[in-house]
């Protein structure tokens, strides 16, 4: 049964990696796993579901690439994951407990020595060498007088087993423990935290920390709080702190409106620019007509990446050859990356570039489906080639390219590359608190919120994108109703 045996050789692999994910400590990630597991052992290891073994794979691909982040990151926006809150609290307790401060007057450098297959500990300036110690796992090893080990390892190699030696606890003939203190030297090491309770911990001076799950952070006798934290769930607070907090809702505000200016503004111009260059490119009497088309298709062509650094290099303010022109010709020199209503139209501006050759093409295709009797009725009663395009000619372009200008706003919604490429959200909105820009968009607003800044603020992050995904979905929404209408009414002419 070589169908049995391949089925329950994969589900054993996923199996495995299910239970290697729970060790490392990611029991969401084993589950998924394991789900997974379940479900290809059942589909393909029995003739009963048959039928679902064509659409597994879609099925399972759109829940954990697809449903899993969404939920995830929503998830998160009800938490208050940040870089100070990356941890779990028995990590936390785990990380504050293992810090210590050398005790200088006890610090000796050593130097180990190969026996075998292990190595012994070789303190120089007391004259003491450990017993043998295989430095693989935590360990507590004596001290005692010896002579000069043989075969002492070079610095270097000695370096390589650290892991090791930071595990290692050494016993002196006193009956004092010293323990690794750097990549040269031992010593006695105070902890700076002890747990004398649940959710306690002392300080060396007497001083107590206490734990605050509803913040998830240690917080001392004056409230301060001891960072690293660990995460909670904190309910709305960041959807609060997006509406409340003056220093987040106004930057948020701000970038909200230009993110709906700069997706309007696009679409507006990307369509108006590519239906008059495919009524041109249309007209009968133009000459050279499949050049034009070769050259004005090229910015579609070539990567957007690349487009977006070459006009990223054309607008530098010092550089940059259209300032150079501009100041030839005009004696001006703008700063495009510095002022924030040049910087939105230089986004704009190179956002259109890349956008109206999908639009010219659209509008080439449209423009051929409209009946040329209906125009030539109009023009034997005398009405102009105006009054013919926006009487005869849009009204029955619009339908159809109704849904892709739609799904254009939702892309432009989106557009994180080009602003990460081009201005990376700058100039920055003065007197904020979190990292916002004048040319920022909803999506390069939350990628720097939670990746550019110290604070790394994945929570507030998460809520935010929780309401970027409502207003597309409504957008998406829209886009299906308006599909669903269009053919509904061609139809009902059909």
């Amino acid at each position: 049964m070589p169908r049995l045996a391949f089925v329950t050789l994969i589900s054993v692999v996923l199996l495995a990696g299910s239970f290697h994910l729970y060790q490392l400590s990611q029991p969401m990630f084993g589950a998924i796993l394991l789900a997974l597991a379940a479900g290809f052992a059942i589909i393909f290891g029995t003739n009963r579901y048959y039928g679902a073994r064509f659409i597994f794979p879609g099925v399972a691909a759109v829940l954990i690439f697809i449903a899993f982040p969404v939920i995830y990151t929503i998830y998160i926006g009800f938490t208050n994951y940040s870089s100070f809150n990356l941890l779990s609290y028995e990590r936390t307790v785990e990380v504050l407990t293992s810090r210590g401060t050398v005790d200088k007057s006890t610090e000796q450098p050593f130097a180990v020595a190969q026996d075998g297959s292990d190595y012994r500990i070789w303190l120089p300036d007391s004259g003491l060498l450990s017993d043998v110690v295989t430095l693989q796992s935590e360990q507590t090893a004596d001290l005692a007088p010896a002579d000069v080990p043989n075969d002492l390892l070079e610095r270097r190699d000695a370096i390589k087993l650290r892991n090791g030696l930071q595990q290692l606890t050494l016993v002196t003939p006193g009956g004092g423990t010293i323990q690794n203190a750097g990549l040269r030297t031992f010593a006695n090491v105070i902890p700076n935290f002890v747990q004398t309770g649940p959710d306690e911990l002392t300080k060396a001076d007497g001083s107590v920390l206490r734990a605050n799950h509803e913040t998830g952070f240690f917080v001392n006798e004056a409230g301060e709080k001891v960072p690293p934290g660990w995460r909670v769930n904190v309910g709305w607070d960041n959807f609060e702190r997006v509406f409340k907090s003056k220093g987040i809702r106004e930057p948020m505000v701000s970038v909200f409106i230009w993110t709906f200016v700069f997706a309007a503004a696009s679409v507006l111009l990307t369509f108006a620019i590519g239906l008059l260059l495919a009524v041109i490119l249309q007209w009968p009497h133009l000459r050279f007509k499949m050049l034009y088309r070769i050259l004005l298709i090229l910015p579609y062509a070539v990567p957007a990446f690349i487009s977006i650094l070459v006009f990223r290099g054309l607008f530098n303010q010092n550089f940059g050859e259209i300032n150079l022109i501009l100041e030839s010709l005009f004696g001006i020199r703008p700063n495009w990356f510095t002022d924030g209503t040049l910087a939105r139209t230089m986004v704009l501006i190179v956002n259109t570039w890349l956008g109206y050759p999908y639009m010219m093409l659209l509008a080439m295709g449209f423009l051929q489906a409209v009946p040329e009797d209906h125009k030539k009725a109009a023009a034997l009663e005398g009405a102009s080639a105006l009054r013919v395009f926006f009487r005869i000619t849009l009204p029955q372009i619009i339908p159809p390219f109704l849904p892709l200008l739609i799904a254009s706003f939702a892309f432009n919604f989106n557009n994180l590359v080009l602003i990460f490429l081009l201005t990376r959200g700058l100039p920055d909105i003065p007197g904020t608190v979190i990292p916002a820009g004048e040319t920022d968009i909803l999506a390069s607003f939350t990628y720097r919120l939670a990746f550019d800044n110290a604070g790394q603020q994945f929570g507030l992050a998460g809520a935010i994108t929780l309401l970027i995904f409502l207003v597309v979905a409504a957008i998406s929404y829209a886009n299906f109703v308006t599909m669903r209408r269009a053919a509904e009414k061609r139809s009902g002419k059909a």
